[in-house]
């Protein structure tokens, strides 16, 4: 272990300190704290240098895993690189310094953001109108859902209270379906990893409000029954919710409200080059065809015939507010900048290199990993573990020894359709080099699992951290280090 592998609480002696925060020249009585919340002891904080911290939290940051550190080619999560200008431009003192409750006359530039960039996913997607307001892509979901149940409702269609869902669906489908009080359903896939359009056919009557897809599918297969599934749906009295988990490789080329679908989100933080994970901040933007604009939630940017830009905080129709202000401006800021930087011709490079580069890794590795499913693939691909397991060597094991040759590990053990499932995204963004280096390195693990399985099932052996009792760590989580002695 390197010094500065310990932890700071290792570091600590008595006496030593920081800098020391000048004395408080406010009143006191404005700062007071009732006597409930206030602490009878000092907080057990380690006593150490300006120094030690400065090396102490540099030195977690390089243990960290990130897209701007090595390849991360996690299915079904795009996680793509994030253009350093997109950081440039959200960081400017225009946009950064402005406050929500600043009069709508003083920040037109920033509503005229909110309004172009609506536009610019109306056009990518086929979409009449957006909301940028949800906070992530599963809020965007439960907004989604809740349009489609705000318009059965005005109608007077009360009993649409079930939601379609098929069995290769992510998990926030059902989730977001239950948290907005409806029954879900499940519709089954073929051998071929597509909705049955026969299973599908005996659900639908005047109960399903709709069904949520996305397509491609969480197998990266393109559901070419989709106008079936629509016609079928909408004959049926319900609506198409897209799950826009997976719009990467339909960019420029496919567009969702083409193909049928009411109601869309966007993972920003996906598709748009914004930055992902870290529990935020995010946005999931929803989209909606032309019936259902009157139902998308409050506040909205409107514009008046002199081209002012104003924000309506109340309308009878909407379904309601489901976020503070406006969203995440300067997520929406960042994705905004990616889609005028590419501009309408390149935007249309993004889909078909994530697709090629996708297909490349995937016939490149099928002769030593299984693939489950013959057909070329979109985004991403999904392997059923080695094709040779007679070692007992796992997809748990393959993804931890990764880590010991400087890559991430892919998305493992999802979709359920497959015990032993490897969904490996690599995006637009990566290099031919830097996919024939994690293709090498694919094939060297396959042939470790063979001549040596002991390295992949103790592995990862170079990491800060060697492997976890991960059930342990999720179920019983050691939160303090007054815990850990």
């Amino acid at each position: 272990m390197k010094y500065y592998d310990k932890l700071i609480f290792d570091l600590s002696k008595a006496g030593r300190q920081g800098y020391s925060l000048p004395s408080r020249t406010w009143d006191a009585t404005l700062a007071d704290l009732p006597a409930g919340l206030t602490r009878s002891e000092a907080p057990a904080l380690p006593q150490v240098s300006e120094l030690d911290v400065v090396r102490h939290y540099t030195n977690l940051s390089q243990m960290n895993f990130g897209v701007d550190s090595g390849f991360y080619p996690l299915g079904s999560c795009t996680m793509k690189y994030n253009p350093k200008i997109n950081e440039e431009i959200a960081a400017m003192p225009a946009f950064a310094g402005i406050h929500p409750l600043q009069p709508s006359e003083t920040v037109q530039g920033v509503l005229r953001v909110y309004k172009e960039l609506a536009h610019a996913l109306s056009s990518i997607t086929g979409m009449a109108e957006f909301t940028l307001n949800p906070f992530a892509g599963a809020h965007g979901e439960l907004t989604g859902l809740m349009i489609i149940r705000q318009y059965h409702l005005s109608r007077g269609d009360v009993k649409r209270t079930r939601v379609i869902v098929p069995d290769s669906a992510h998990g926030t489908n059902p989730a977001s379906a239950a948290v907005c009080g409806l029954e879900i359903v499940q519709v089954k896939s073929k051998e071929n990893g597509l909705v049955d359009v026969e299973d599908l056919k005996p659900l639908l009557d005047d109960t399903i409000a709709g069904i949520m897809m996305t397509n491609p599918n969480t197998l990266g297969l393109f559901e070419k029954d989709i106008k079936e599934i629509a016609a079928l749906v909408h004959e049926c009295g319900g609506l198409l919710y897209y799950d826009g988990a997976n719009m990467n490789p339909l960019i420029g080329m496919v567009r969702p409200g083409d193909m049928g679908f009411d109601v869309l989100h966007l993972n920003l933080h996906k598709s748009f080059s914004t930055p992902h994970g870290g529990g935020g901040p995010g946005a999931g933007p929803v989209g909606v065809a032309a019936h259902l604009v009157p139902y998308l939630p409050v506040p909205k940017v409107v514009e008046d015939e002199d081209g002012l830009l104003s924000v309506v905080d109340a309308d009878g129709q909407a379904c309601g507010q489901i976020s503070g202000f406006m969203g995440n401006f300067g997520v929406l800021l960042r994705a905004y900048t990616y889609i005028l930087m590419l501009g309408k011709q390149n935007v249309r490079m993004v889909g078909p290199l994530a697709v090629l580069g996708a297909n490349y890794i995937k016939e490149s590795l099928k002769d030593c990993y299984k693939l489950p499913i013959e057909s070329v693939c979109k985004h991403e691909f999904v392997f059923d573990g080695l094709l040779d397991q007679s070692t007992g060597v796992t997809t748990l094991d393959i993804a931890k020894r990764l880590l010991d040759y400087g890559f991430h590990a892919p998305t493992i053990y999802f979709p359920l359709l497959f015990h032993q499932a490897i969904m490996i995204e690599p995006t637009e963004t990566e290099s031919k080099e830097t996919l024939d280096g994690f293709i090498e390195i694919m094939r060297h693990i396959a042939a470790e699992a063979i001549a040596d399985p002991e390295s992949l099932k103790t592995a990862p052996h170079t990491t800060p951290v060697r492997r976890l009792d991960e059930t342990t760590a999720a179920r019983q989580p050691v939160l303090r280090f007054c815990d850990m002695q």
